[in-house]
């Protein structure tokens, strides 16, 4: 979502980087490139104005260390300043209340509010092992609320019985009668929308929102939308006090614009991303994670989060033990492929490395083809187990039954065999202290970038 944004950004700290002190006309050059990329990215105008007023006299005349160069330390102030744009912390869902926890999640027709509802309904029992019950309001968008008890059938989310012609209001009262009985931790409810903000939704949200006593009123918008999902968050909130944002499609090609607008606009912290269609598509927006994305960093804490989220501790402590003994084995590669498989394939990962965004045009032109992963693992499973610990027994008549096996070409199975080897002989240097430290973000050494902080 923010690729363009931050290509324009990192230009203007390559701008920099052959000053020796940040003069005032260069600072209000790059500020005017910055200024201009917010808008390109449909941030509001209020917003770019303010970000450009805030870092102008945080940069001008300021002496640079040695060690960094000029648009290394204006990356560390305009980093600072699009975390307070974007909300300096994240939000957390309140769960410290007396049992159920009332969450309604409102939003327009069409803005993923029913699926986003699911996405938070897991994400609660997965993370804070709560009993949720998810309750459809939407008696009017044919099939909405057969789509929501399908949903949680699906994904072994308990959902209120559908009772048909049911009004919006005598359904709020039997679940809160029912979540009783049924000792629900949380009651969330998918609200009806529209294709459009009129007085009708509201007042019936109005109402809602009375019989409810929400602890959360989320309002679900899509990303795609730009600066209109802002203003849509704004009217919203007029009618009903929002306590956050869920933006949708986020993993979309946008520009980026309604997350750096929203904080500051409406005053409501953004409290998850959809990234992707899955129930298990949602992430806690951080605010200096994403600064780290535009600003071409990465978010290898993400990353790590997301590797690490279904692996078991025994399987972490295998791992650990072959990366210390500098083995790695086919069975070790599989486990690799299905990992980043979930996660979302190579481009997911890809975009969460820092620096990546330097060599994109590269990777655009080197067409990385996401079914590379399926062909990697259909090759190692035609392998038997002994070729799997063993890969110097694979000779040439085993690569034919391999390949063969697997439905494609020797020469794919080549391939794999030498990205294995490479691996195995990086995690031995490994394993004898042979790596080193690469730096932090844009080049600046860790210790440097903590230093500026």
């Amino acid at each position: 979502m923010f690729e363009n944004l931050t290509s324009k950004i990192e230009s203007v700290f390559s701008f920099f980087n052959k000053s020796t002190r940040l003069e005032e006309k260069h600072v209000d050059e790059g500020l005017r490139k910055i200024r201009q990329a917010l808008l390109e990215s449909d941030v509001a105008l209020s917003v770019a104005k303010d970000f450009v007023n805030q870092v102008r006299p945080k940069a001008i005349g300021q002496e640079v260390l040695k060690s960094v160069t000029p648009g290394q330390f204006l990356v560390k102030i305009v980093f600072d300043e699009l975390v307070r744009v974007l909300g300096s912390s994240n939000s957390d869902i309140n769960l410290n209340v007396v049992p159920p926890v009332k969450i309604m999640m409102i939003g327009l027709q069409g803005s993923g509010k029913t699926t986003t509802s699911a996405k938070v309904a897991k994400y609660l029992e997965k993370n804070f092992k709560k009993k949720i019950m998810l309750v459809s309001l939407d008696v009017y968008r044919p099939a909405a609320q057969q789509q929501l008890e399908i949903l949680s059938k699906q994904h072994s989310l308990y959902s209120l019985p559908i009772v048909e012609g049911q009004l919006p209001t005598d359904i709020t009262q039997r679940s809160l009668s029912a979540a009783s009985l049924s000792g629900s931790d949380v009651i969330i409810f998918d609200t009806a929308g529209r294709t459009q903000i009129d007085t009708v939704m509201m007042n019936e949200l109005v109402s809602l929102k009375k019989i409810i006593n929400p602890v959360e009123i989320l309002l679900v918008a899509d990303s795609l939308t730009g600066q209109d999902a802002v203003n849509i968050a704004t009217e919203f909130k007029k009618a009903v006090d929002l306590t956050g944002v869920i933006l949708t499609r986020v993993d979309g090609d946008g520009k980026g614009g309604a997350a750096l607008s929203m904080r500051s606009v409406t005053g409501c912290p953004i409290k998850f991303l959809g990234v992707g269609e899955k129930v298990e598509d949602i992430e806690v927006f951080y605010p200096e994670r994403i600064a780290n994305r535009i600003l071409g960093m990465g978010d290898i804490v993400s990353l790590v989060e997301k590797v690490s989220e279904d692996l078991k501790k025994e399987e972490i402590e295998e791992l650990e033990d072959s990366l210390k003994k500098g083995q790695f084995t086919f069975n070790d590669y599989l486990k690799q492929i299905r990992q980043m498989k979930k996660i979302g394939g190579m481009g997911k990962v890809l975009g969460m490395i820092p620096g990546i965004s330097k060599i994109k045009k590269q990777l655009d032109e080197a067409d990385i083809d996401e079914n590379i992963l399926n062909q990697q693992e259909a090759v190692i499973l035609s392998m038997t187990p002994k070729e799997r610990e063993n890969p110097k027994i694979i000779d040439g008549s085993r690569k034919k039954r391999i390949a063969h096996g697997a439905g494609t070409e020797i020469a794919l199975v080549n391939k794999l065999l030498k990205q294995h080897k490479m691996m195995t002989n990086m995690m031995k240097k490994m394993s004898q202290g042979g790596g080193r430290n690469f730096g932090g973000p844009d080049g600046i050494p860790p210790e440097l970038f903590n230093n500026l902080k």
